[in-house]
């Protein structure tokens, strides 16, 4: 399995690094991708959300919202968050 994770933003705000690692061979394997499937799978019937701002686009996952998030999203969707 290939695992590639991105990071980007920060203090600095234009840094990004960016590190694929692949299982295959490696001792903690079966850990590794027990690990990943865990978390790229949705929350049981959580919501998503895409905030745009002018040209900046961010992919949320409820209930991973910070609380300038949740309270941008109830406030432009008039529903809670």
């Amino acid at each position: 399995m290939l695992i590639t994770v991105t990071r980007s933003g920060g203090f600095a705000g234009g840094l990004e690094k960016l590190s694929a690692l692949d299982t295959t061979g490696r001792a903690d394997a079966a850990d590794l991708e027990e690990l990943a499937q865990r978390a790229v799978t949705p929350v049981p019937d959580g919501y998503r959300y895409r905030i745009t701002v002018d040209d900046e686009v961010l992919d949320l996952q409820d209930p991973c919202l910070s609380d300038a998030q949740r309270t941008l999203i109830r406030t432009v969707l008039g529903v809670g968050a």
